[in-house]
């Protein structure tokens, strides 16, 4: 599960199977009803891996499978982890909040630097915003990093299901 970057919030990768996306797809489908260690959900050719409630917490991952069709006898699975959608689209509406203030702070100093007023405050609440902007990415970061071994048993699940159809082949 390496990442070309370390700066990445929400880890993707790619996988090409040897197999028919269908197939991928049922397989993942019959786990909701054969293991209790995650909840399984298919919409389509999308397949959402997450942790039941009892054992999520605030920065709990789950993993996001898009498995499209490449031919019929090969697949294209998109994988993405990231947080409950909840926290990300609240972590997303902080930072626009701070980004507009942000903006609205610049062109009130610069209304008050044209009319040769005072524009200290104004500069700082922009240095505030920078501020919070910073202190938003690390807790994510922070977040990130706390739900790693989540992250890799997500990952492990994943594969044990792939490596499981590649044996029933052979």
């Amino acid at each position: 599960m390496p990442t070309t970057n370390d700066v990445v919030l929400r880890p993707r990768f790619k996988i090409e199977l040897s197999t028919n996306n269908q197939s991928v797809l049922k397989d993942f489908e019959d786990l909701k009803s054969n293991q209790s260690e995650f909840i399984v959900t298919r919409l389509d050719n999308h397949v959402f891996i997450k942790f039941p409630k009892e054992k999520q917490h605030f920065w709990s991952p789950q993993l996001h499978l898009e498995i499209d069709e490449i031919d019929d006898n090969s697949s294209l699975l998109h994988g993405l982890f990231g947080p409950n959608p909840t926290v990300w689209t609240m972590f997303m509406f902080f930072h626009f909040i701070v980004a507009s203030l942000f903006i609205a702070f610049g062109i009130w100093a610069y209304t008050n630097s044209s009319l040769d007023k005072s524009y200290a405050i104004q500069v700082s609440l922009m240095l505030l915003m920078v501020v919070i902007w910073i202190v938003l990415y690390f807790a994510g970061s922070i977040g990130k990093a706390s739900s790693k071994n989540e992250m890799r048993a997500l990952n492990d699940f994943m594969n044990h299901v792939i490596e499981s159809k590649k044996m029933h082949q052979s």
